[in-house]
């Protein structure tokens, strides 16, 4: 089997990718239908704004905690319970548009209900696929995952625009989608149910007790290197990731274009991200520098993006802007699972998921405000500014941290001696490290 896709060796995996190749593609059909019926609704870049910022909602308060539910149950179990309660959420707000009884108050409380089940599906998501492979396969699996979701990225959209086109472009259309996306998570829910539980490799499960998020924290902040890509990764998803109200807004407002060449832009991005999720998998390790070069491309394709001239420019630089956006977080998501304790990874990915699109709320609203008020290109122009300004923090931030020997608290280190001292009486008269100080220098950012 070719190396790009030797993760598909392991049974587990294979289903588990199946399934979600196929409710991959009607989460991108949903989203198309999403922002169209906002639109269609209120002709408004706020309101598409709002919408986001609301989905996302949840992911900025909720998705620390998440992290612990994921280290403390089931992953297979969490990703069941989000995964039906996503199916039905799509399910309630295809029916509303189809019958004409949807207001966007209601579009509102539905995606905010849909954000919540997104906020502890996506740390059991992510740190689910380390107990499906070994860890030397976790790169390569991660970037089928994401190859997996781009591809789908590209279908989805196409899908989800010929379909509202063919059914008037109107207010119903988009319920159709809708139902479509709402079928779509049986295809995770039967490869759930059909995996070989004794092939996972699960890690030992938290138990409950104090200060648990605080150790997540302190075993992230004792690695400056994990910190400075997740601080990219945050500029990223806040500023440089709106690809919906960006292109929402220049194909409509710029362009004067309709619901089929908005999805093509949309497709044309993930023509670029699936070629960088297929390299991606072919790397057998990611570094900060790759996430960091990625990024300052990634936001010098946005100034470029947004300068374009007309609609065929436009989609033409799209591949560009999705193959820098895919790397930077493809290669942040990788480096933060290799990096991390399995004890801790549910509740690290759910702090990267937090910085990553817990912004989103606050800054999408802004974004589509600049969008309508100051215009379309203004809002990929901002992005592509602030994605470059988070590499240059990052950088500074690391170099900072890593000039000299550093005192770093190993917070993993700590507890186990602490649980030692409480168990074993003779380890009572040692005396017990409180800091362990690091000799060596990380250079990936110099």
């Amino acid at each position: 089997m070719s190396s790009t896709f030797r993760s598909l060796r392991h049974p587990n995996y294979r289903n588990y990718f199946a399934g979600s190749a196929i409710s991959s593609i009607g989460t991108w059909m949903m989203r198309i239908a999403q922002d169209w019926l906002v639109l269609q609704l209120t002709h408004d870049g706020t309101a598409l704004g709002i919408a986001t910022g609301l989905q996302f909602l949840p992911t900025l308060l909720l998705t620390p905690y998440a992290g612990l539910v994921v280290d403390r149950f089931s992953k297979r179990r969490v990703l069941e319970s989000t995964q039906i309660t996503m199916a039905v959420v799509s399910l309630v707000l295809g029916v509303l548009a189809i019958t004409g009884a949807i207001a966007l108050w209601l579009v509102y409380v539905i995606v905010v209900i849909f954000g919540i089940a997104a906020a502890f599906d996506g740390p059991a998501r992510n740190s689910f696929v380390s107990e499906m492979v070994p860890p030397k396969d976790l790169p390569n699996a991660v970037g089928l995952n994401s190859a997996s979701f781009n591809a789908a990225h590209f279908v989805g959209p196409a899908l989800a625009g010929a379909i509202i086109g063919a059914l008037g472009q109107g207010i119903s259309a988009t319920g159709v989608v809708m139902l479509i996306n709402a079928g779509s998570y049986l295809a995770v829910l039967i490869q759930l149910h059909r995996m070989d539980v004794s092939r996972l490799q699960a890690p030992h499960r938290s138990p409950r007790r104090p200060g648990q998020l605080r150790e997540g924290f302190r075993h992230l902040a004792a690695q400056p290197r994990l910190v400075a890509i997740i601080i990219i990764a945050a500029f990223t998803g806040a500023f440089g990731l709106n690809f919906e109200i960006m292109t929402a807004l220049m194909a409509t407002k710029e362009f004067g274009k309709g619901a089929g060449q908005f999805a093509l832009v949309t497709s044309c991005l993930a023509i670029g991200s699936l070629l960088g999720s297929l390299l991606a998998a072919r790397r057998a390790t990611i570094g900060a520098r790759l996430v960091g070069t990625a990024a300052l491309a990634f936001g010098c394709a946005e100034l470029l993006w947004g300068a374009m001239p007309s609609y065929i420019a436009f989609v033409a630089v799209a591949p560009l802007v999705g193959l820098c956006s895919i790397t930077v977080l493809n290669g942040a998501n990788t480096a933060v699972q290799i990096a991390v304790d399995p004890s801790y990874r549910g509740r690290i990915m759910a702090l990267y998921m937090t910085v990553t699109f817990g912004g989103t709320p606050i800054v999408a609203p802004i974004m589509g405000w600049i969008g309508q008020h100051v215009g379309a290109r203004a809002t990929i122009w901002t992005g592509g500014t602030l994605v470059i300004a988070g590499v240059v923090v990052a950088a500074l931030y690391h170099q900072r941290k890593t000039d000299g020997p550093t005192a770093v608290t190993d917070p993993s280190a700590l507890t186990r001696v602490r649980r030692a001292l409480r168990s074993d009486p003779a380890w009572r008269s040692l005396p017990v490290p409180a800091r362990f100080v690091r000799q060596d220098r990380d250079h990936d950012f110099e």
